[in-house]
């Protein structure tokens, strides 16, 4: 029975999450349990406090009272979890857990989808995006961290320069 990993979000105590995080990691670890558990988060920002004057950056945690963990779901793996010192349970309703969206775990930051392009600067490209559906254009500059590619097309009598995303354009057979 072979399943996908998901992440799935824990509540605990109070001031207990990274004790929590630890417990889980050391009992994954001792168990043998890597083939259920993937990955566990607390996530963190870099918030600026100022203090007498004086500007410093310090972490502080997005999500307190709560961790994050990437998982295969079995009645063992809750188990395991659930059973953990300073976890008050999985959220969801009742007790069943409901793993995060894919909406929700690219805002967190935890996974960045990579698209792959079959494009270089200077092919022409078909634009797939509605505003400019079906005009062809040459690809400029891309942008592989934010996944944008400019394209220079013509418009309204005039070349323009304009960005969209890598899912916005496709590139034309020769």
């Amino acid at each position: 029975m072979s399943q996908e990993a998901k992440w799935y979000v824990v509540h605990t105590y109070s001031g207990y999450e990274n004790k929590v995080k630890a417990t889980l990691e050391k009992s994954i670890e001792n168990n043998n349990l890597g083939h259920l558990f993937f990955d566990i988060k607390l996530p963190m920002e870099e918030v600026v406090e100022v203090k007498d004057n004086v500007q410093k950056s310090v972490m502080k945690k997005m999500l307190p009272g709560y961790v994050i963990i990437k998982m295969i779901m079995t009645d063992f793996s809750w188990y395991i979890v659930r059973n953990t010192r300073g976890v008050t349970g999985f959220v969801g309703p009742g007790s069943k857990p409901v793993p995060l969206t894919e909406a929700e775990i690219e805002r967190l930051g935890f996974e960045q989808k990579s698209y792959a392009f079959n494009f270089e600067i200077g092919d022409n490209v078909q634009i797939t995006a509605e505003s400019f559906k079906d005009f062809v254009g040459i690809v400029e500059d891309i942008d592989t961290e934010n996944q944008k590619v400019k394209v220079s097309v013509f418009f309204m009598g005039n070349e323009t320069s304009i960005d969209f995303d890598f899912s916005e354009v496709k590139p034309i057979d020769d």
